[in-house]
């Protein structure tokens, strides 16, 4: 592993980069509000966008259009801004404090753990609904992703990105079989699980939604606030400690946002892979270094990347659907790999 790129000192003086970043900022907030727009016009009915801007501002009771666009894609589309904000922001925290940047929630374990609870849920509790799952998928993430933070925070060197992909990896090698030995045991759990563990935006409703926003406000200003420290870390724990950072609390407050953020994401889709991986990625060549600006990107990229992929997955075998999880990893497979072949982390 390598550390990641240190920040960036821009050749331009402050004013020209700052106005490049807003215009950037300005381009992609359009880009995200065309996205969303489609993903309430495409799908098997089609919708013209006229209708769409009706069906949300003037609403005719019984037009079939309108009911599809406010009972089935509006929740979608609050679903996948909500998921995809959380996912985007979790990635960048995780790559920021590990200095890894390879991190993600399935690095991490994460995404082992909200499986593991869900499994449990369905086989031992007969849970069967998406608002049911919220909770235990949320529980089983939070508590695996606070449970490597705990096992790789141990020892002299503290929470290295060493022990914490290694710790990660351990549960997940743990957990994955016991998954499999339940639902092989058990085909209803199986069934069910199945549906929730591709990944997908149908399915949940605005209860859903609304369980889970304020979780999501409140991982998305802890994240907020780790801008400028994870800025420090990035130029490696001595160095940090040296300009006055205070290590400790930068990797708390790190893991509180991401056991926040990762519960909220898994709840509402399940474990969708490669979102949080890219996503940082594709921010940083345009935010730089500095993590502030990566953070913001990353919210906005998340978000437009799982729409997009929604989008796509409800056109690509029409008049059937195949679910975001899996076409987030069509999408996302080619763009990591054009990642790693990148000099920034070729020597991973």
């Amino acid at each position: 592993m390598t550390a990641l790129a240190q920040p960036v000192v821009s050749a331009s003086s402050p004013t020209k980069r700052r106005v490049r970043l807003l215009v950037a900022l300005v381009v992609t907030i359009a880009v995200l509000a065309l996205i969303a727009l489609a993903s309430l016009a495409i799908g098997t009915r089609q919708v013209a966008f006229p209708d769409v801007i009706h069906a949300l501002v003037s609403p005719v009771d019984g037009n079939a259009d309108h009911l599809v666009v406010r009972e089935l894609r509006i929740p979608r589309l609050v679903v996948g801004l909500m998921a995809g904000v959380a996912l985007g922001l979790v990635g960048t925290v995780l790559q920021g404090v590990t200095r890894n940047p390879i991190a993600d929630p399935g690095l991490l374990g994460i995404n082992a753990g909200a499986s593991f609870a869900v499994v449990l849920a369905i086989a031992t509790l007969g849970v069967t609904q998406p608002l049911g799952f919220v909770w235990f998928a949320f529980g089983g993430a939070a508590l695996a992703a606070l449970l490597v933070f705990v096992i790789g925070s141990s020892g002299r060197d503290g929470a290295t990105p060493v022990k914490l992909a290694l710790t990660g990896a351990a549960l997940t090698a743990l957990l994955t079989p016991l998954v499999t030995l339940v639902l092989i045991g058990d085909g209803d759990t199986l069934a069910r699980f199945r549906f929730w563990s591709v990944g997908s935006l149908a399915g949940r409703g605005l209860d859903v939604a609304a369980a889970l926003w304020p979780f999501l406000v409140a991982g998305v200003v802890v994240a907020a606030l780790l801008g400028r420290r994870l800025n420090l870390l990035a130029l490696g724990d001595d160095v940090a400690r040296g300009l006055g950072a205070r290590l400790g609390t930068t990797r708390v407050l790190a893991a509180v946002a991401v056991i926040v953020l990762a519960g909220t994401a898994t709840s509402l889709v399940g474990p969708i892979a490669l979102v949080g991986l890219v996503v940082p990625h594709l921010a940083r060549p345009i935010a730089g270094g500095d993590y502030r600006w990566i953070l913001v990107f990353s919210a906005l990229f998340g978000p437009a990347l799982l729409l997009a992929a929604d989008v796509v997955g409800r056109v690509v075998v029409a008049p059937a659907e195949l679910e975001a999880g899996i076409i987030v990893a069509f999408i996302g497979a080619p763009v990591l790999i054009a990642i790693v072949r990148r000099s920034t982390v070729r020597s991973i």
